[in-house]
């Protein structure tokens, strides 16, 4: 598997010399009270997107993170978990873990609630986490696992699985694409480990999630990511990538299918008060409620003209039902 060995010396180099153009994100960087991270986090975040939300870290969570960059993820989880080795990082490259716990000699300088003990950084490989069955209440990476070919990315999935408690959340941000890639930009491994040819759609993307066995996925962001133009890269199109932020939650798959969230609402605008349809699902006149797919797929089908269904906003935070 020569592209890991690529992955490998180039996040090496990234460990001794801070990229900031490695990777790009979008998406803000959390600012809670008192919390300040240092600017050497700031250079080496190599995501893009985040997988800190703070309605996942409720009740000091036991939290695992794949892939520890320049540990400003760590240091955010940290916030919540206030807790000997509550936070704990895994890499498998040295240089690597070197850098991040040097981060947090300056963090806990930075910081004065920050214990560098809050995080416990360990040599480790996604494809086989040094970590207890059962053990996480949320399991995180950030543009890691689109490294990954199809084979190891199904490991690296089964392996969150298994370490998470029921009803756990493995929180993830990675590039995807809706354009099929040609053989070359697939096989070189340069592009692969800088997260680019390895992306894969949504669907696929999400179809991997619950081929592992998770039940509910929620789709909570969707933004742009970088562009593959011919003059630049062998491709005869241009290709567009965004990144996607996704939590899958470790609950049982239900009869009918997994519960998909990608920011569907249905309002209904009938006469009465409320429509209940039956199916566990009370719709208030005209009050949005937000459903994962499979509902709406199902309230598309009654034989009403007084239900609406919105198109996806790939954007779900909460509050719905399946």
């Amino acid at each position: 598997m020569n592209y890991l060995k690529t992955t490998k010396d180039i996040y090496k180099n990234a460990a001794l010399s801070p990229d900031v153009g490695l990777c790009c994100t979008t998406t803000p960087i959390w600012q809670f009270p008192e919390l300040k991270i240092p600017s050497i986090m700031q250079e080496m975040n190599y995501g893009c997107g985040s997988t800190v939300h703070p309605r996942d870290l409720i009740n000091n969570p036991k939290i695992l993170y794949v892939g520890v960059g320049g540990g400003m993820e760590l240091l955010q989880f940290s916030y919540f978990s206030r807790q000997k080795e509550g936070v704990i990082g895994i890499d498998i490259v040295d240089e690597m873990l070197k850098a991040c716990k040097n981060n947090f000699v300056e963090a806990e300088l930075q910081n004065v609630w920050f214990k560098s003990d809050f995080v416990r950084i360990e040599k480790g490989d996604a494809l086989k986490l040094p970590v207890k069955n059962n053990s996480i209440d949320v399991a995180a990476q950030n543009c890691l696992f689109n490294i990954f070919k199809l084979d190891e990315l199904k490991k690296a999935l089964q392996e969150m699985y298994r370490v998470l408690k029921p009803n756990g959340r493995l929180v993830m941000s990675d590039p995807i694409c809706e354009q099929p890639m040609n053989e070359t930009l697939r096989n070189d491994d340069r592009l692969r480990a800088l997260c680019l040819s390895g992306s894969i759609s949504l669907t696929e993307y999400i179809g991997m999630l619950t081929a592992v066995g998770f039940g509910t996925i929620e789709v909570r962001a969707r933004r742009p990511y970088r562009i593959l133009d011919p003059k630049h890269y062998p491709t005869k199109e241009i290709i567009y990538i965004e990144s996607i932020e996704i939590c899958a939650i470790k609950d049982p798959i239900p009869s009918d299918g997994p519960c998909v969230f990608t920011g569907k609402s249905a309002i209904y605008f009938g006469d009465d008060d409320f429509l209940d349809d039956k199916k566990g699902h009370v719709l208030l006149q005209n009050q949005p409620l937000t459903i994962c797919d499979k509902t709406a797929k199902y309230l598309g089908k009654l034989d009403r003209n007084d239900i609406f269904i919105s198109n996806s906003t790939f954007h779900y935070d909460g509050g719905g039902c399946c």
